[in-house]
Order: structure tokens, then sequence, then C-alpha cells
């Protein structure tokens, strides 16, 4: 089995590829150590020490490291971790939960159109963008009296220094000039 890696504007983070599926549709984000203990190979690679979160996509994961760890030290653990994951056969999650859409919301009929080009655009255009960098942008919620739509950042996002440009300047933009509804983008935590 060849893993291949790959660097991501979160210099915290690093992209692992095995050459496979890993979630296969959707996104889970571990970000502690207990939730990481509803898979086999998040917990092993939390046990590892120096990795504060761990993230699925369909076909590569990331893994954040600490900010005192260093990546040479890190690097090889790793990549044994997933190897031998992923040669053992055992399943990738323990419980049926999968975290990896849009948060839905009740909303009136006008407001319920609004959120559904919301989640189109993230699906069609920024998502698929933002995984080839490690990570996931999903819709948290939309306020219809401010135009004000909530998103949260994912897997290499989360905590990257060029996420906030990256909200603000490409995906907010993009949301206002296709919905006009938008006045603003913010993420949540």
């Amino acid at each position: 089995m060849f893993i291949q890696t790959e660097t991501t504007p979160n210099p915290e983070v690093l992209k692992f590829l095995p050459g496979r599926e890993v979630l296969g549709e959707g996104a889970r984000e571990f970000r502690t150590p207990e939730e990481g203990d509803a898979s086999p190979l998040a917990k092993a690679l939390f046990e590892l020490g120096d990795v504060t979160r761990v993230f699925f996509g369909p076909d590569f994961l990331t893994v954040t490291k600490g900010e005192d760890a260093q990546w040479p030290h890190l690097k090889a653990p790793i990549l044994a971790a997933i190897m031998d994951h992923f040669t053992s056969g055992r399943p990738l999650l323990l419980d049926a939960v999968e975290a990896g859409g849009h948060d839905d919301g009740d909303y009136d009929e006008d407001a319920s159109q609004i959120v559904a080009e919301i989640k189109e655009l993230l699906d069609t255009r920024i998502r698929p963008a933002v995984a080839q960098d490690g990570g996931d942008i999903v819709f948290s919620r939309f306020e219809p009296k401010t135009g004000v739509v909530w998103l949260h950042m994912r897997g290499a996002c989360s905590g990257c220094p060029s996420s906030s440009a990256t909200l603000k300047s490409g995906v907010e933009n993009m949301l206002k000039h296709y919905v006009p509804e938008v006045t603003r983008v913010e993420q949540t935590l």
C-alpha cells in the first residue's frame, strides 16, 4: 500500500491519500481523543500524542498536529498507523453516525429556498475546491432577518491562517453574488 501525502495551506495539517476510499460519502471530523474513540483509525492517530484533530474525507484524511510537534518526526508514525488500519480490515467507524452534511434547520418557505440555494452552491462550487486542500465547509445556519450565513470549517480549513480570507474573499463573495439575500458569511466554531 502506497500512501501519498500533500501539504495544505494550514502548516499544522497534512493531507494523507491512501489510494483507496476512506469514507466514501460525506466527511467526519474528530476534534478530541474522546470523539476519536468512534473510529479505530482516529483513536490510533490520537494515541500517537501530538495529534490534535483528525478529519476523514471521501478518499483522503487530514491530521492536525500540535504546535510543538514537527512533521518530520510525526509523519512516519502516522503513515504506519494508516497502513496498519487499512491492511487490518477493521472498520473505519464503530458507530453509524455520519457527520458529513449540512445542518438542517427549520425555515419558512422563502428562507428554505434561500438555504437550498446556499447549500447547492456550497456542494457544487465551494466544497470540491476546498477538499483539494484537505478541508470542508458545511452550512450551519442562515439568519433570514440579517442575511448572515454561518458556516463550519473542518479538516485543514479549521484553524488555517488563510481560512478567514477564503471565507470572506471567496465564499462570501460567491454567495452574495448568486444569492442576493446573503449579506455576510461568518464562521461557527
